[in-house]
Order: structure tokens, then C-alpha cells, then sequence
């Protein structure tokens, strides 16, 4: 027996034509009442008052409100507009600020250069930027853009922030490649300016992270070089002109055979921060080592 199937309800729609036509006639007699009102007794006033005042006030509530939030989205137009010239403005001075930042930077180390160079005056100089260097932190070798073609040699002597950097250890025609005397294995005969005694720096990149570089073969059996005392290139070094300031004594001790002594030295140049320096353009003309 096969199972009865019940028929759907049809939903109940009505027409939209008779919607429309309903709507109209409320409205056409809300229109009437409105203008009628004088013409009825006083409770039928009354009763009219319940019902079309707080429609009349609903509908200028829900205008007032509009037009509230038609000024509110005009004033949120125009705060995202004023926030955007801002932060345009903002991007604008942040980019002046750098850019005078770096002009700051560099007007500093051209002036410590000027320094320098009135300092080693006898020498003829030339000014060179640091385009790369080796990976690390420290400048213990680095390249800049000056070579052959503006004059430049193997074994000139490189100077800037107050004292030696290093010489040039190989050279192309626009580029040079200077080696510091931080760089390990790298020896400079110096002389300590008080005493006149004499002593030789080696470079270490391990010690170098704590600001110093060594220093032996110290003769000073007066015991007159202390902590403070300024060190310069020696008279009877291979490579580095006479006189350039190579840092302070830190650090002094007697060796294990009591004739020389040993210690270290803060370099006058800071190598961990370099851009610009002075490559001095005279050469050594003997060699005494």
C-alpha cells in the first residue's frame, strides 16, 4: 500500500500592487487626519494626539539623527584626509632629518680630517673614501677610491681620526687596498715620545675587540714609560713615516728575562668606525730594519 502524500500549504503572498495600494491609503489618511485635527471635538483630538505625534517625533528624531551621522562621516572624510597630508609631512621631515643627519656625519669627519692634516702638515696628503672592506667589524683591511691615477702607492702610509690607520698594501688605478695595523700580524716600530725608547706593535683582531693592540721589546730600565704615554711611528721603521701617532700606553709589564718590557696600547684611531681618511703621499726613502 503506497503511503498518501499530503499536498503542501501554499504560502500566503500578497501582491506587491496591493501592498503599494495600502501603504498609499494609510498614508492618504494620516495626510487627512493631520489636516483635520481642528475640525473634530477634543477627545477625538486626544486620541488622534497618541498616535500621530510620536510619529511626527520618531520621524524627526530618525532626521536629526541622519543628518548627525551625515556630519559625523563628513568630519571622519576630512580627519583620514588631514591624517594622510600628516603622515606625509611626517615621511617628508623624517627623510630631511636623515639627510642632515649624514651631512652632519660627514661635515664632522672632513672636519677631523682637516685636523689631522694640519697636524701632520709637513706631509703632502690626499683625501680618500672607504668604498668596502673586509667582512667583520673592525676596518683591519679595507678598499678606497683613490690609486695610481691619482698618485697614489704601495706602502704610503694612511692616516685619519687622530693617528695611523695603516699603508697600502696593493693598488689598481681608481681603487687601493689598505691593511691596518690591527691586522693580525702586522708589526709597526714605535717610540714612545716621553722616554725616546723604542717598541714594537702587533696586530691582533681578538685583542682589537677590547681596544688594544699589543706592544713589545720595551727597553726601559728606568722604569720612566707609564699608563698614558703617547706612542709614535719610530725613525728606524720600514714602512711608516717618522712622528704619526699610534695611541697610548694601556698596559705595562716586565718580561720573564727582566731586560725588555711588554703590554698594550689603545689606538688612536677608532677602527671600528672609518669613512674618510688622509693618505700621505711621501715615502720612505731608506729602509733601516
Amino acid at each position: 500500500m503506497s503511503p498518501v502524500v499530503k499536498p503542501k500549504k501554499e504560502k500566503f503572498t500578497l501582491p506587491g500592487k496591493y501592498l503599494l495600494l495600502i501603504f498609499s491609503i494609510i498614508s492618504i489618511v494620516l495626510m487627512i487626519v493631520t489636516y483635520g485635527t481642528t475640525a473634530f471635538d477634543k477627545p477625538f483630538n486626544a486620541a488622534i494626539g497618541y498616535v500621530v505625534v510620536p510619529f511626527e517625533k520618531g520621524i524627526g528624531r530618525l532626521g536629526e539623527w541622519l543628518h548627525n551621522r551625515s556630519d559625523e562621516f563628513t568630519d571622519v572624510k576630512r580627519l583620514l584626509a588631514e591624517n594622510e597630508e600628516l603622515r606625509d609631512e611626517i615621511a617628508h621631515l623624517t627623510e630631511e632629518n636623515a639627510i642632515l643627519a649624514q651631512d652632519k656625519y660627514e661635515l664632522n669627519s672632513l672636519r677631523t680630517l682637516f685636523e689631522l692634516s694640519n697636524e701632520y702638515d709637513s706631509y703632502n696628503k690626499v683625501g680618500a673614501r672607504i668604498i668596502a672592506k673586509d667582512s667583520g667589524n673592525w676596518f683591519s683591511s679595507f678598499i678606497i677610491d683613490k690609486g695610481t691615477n691619482d698618485g697614489l702607492e704601495v706602502n704610503m702610509n694612511v692616516i685619519a681620526g687622530g693617528g695611523l690607520v695603516g699603508h697600502i698594501s696593493a693598488i689598481g688605478p681608481n681603487w687601493a687596498r689598505v691593511t691596518s695595523i690591527i691586522s693580525d700580524g702586522t708589526h709597526v716600530s714605535g717610540q714612545v715620545i716621553s722616554t725616546g725608547e723604542t717598541l714594537v706593535t702587533e696586530g691582533d683582531l681578538e685583542l682589537i675587540n677590547s681596544n688594544i693592540i699589543s706592544f713589545s721589546m720595551l727597553e726601559d730600565d728606568d722604569n720612566l714609560v707609564s699608563v698614558g704615554d703617547k706612542v709614535v711611528t719610530s725613525k728606524i721603521s720600514d714602512k711608516y713615516l717618522p712622528g704619526i701617532l699610534v695611541g697610548y700606553i694601556q698596559f705595562i709589564e716586565n718580561d720573564n728575562n727582566n731586560l725588555t718590557k711588554s703590554g698594550y696600547i689603545t689606538p688612536a684611531v677608532d677602527f671600528e668606525n672609518l669613512s674618510d681618511v688622509l693618505v700621505i703621499t711621501d715615502m720612505k726613502l731608506h729602509d733601516y730594519d
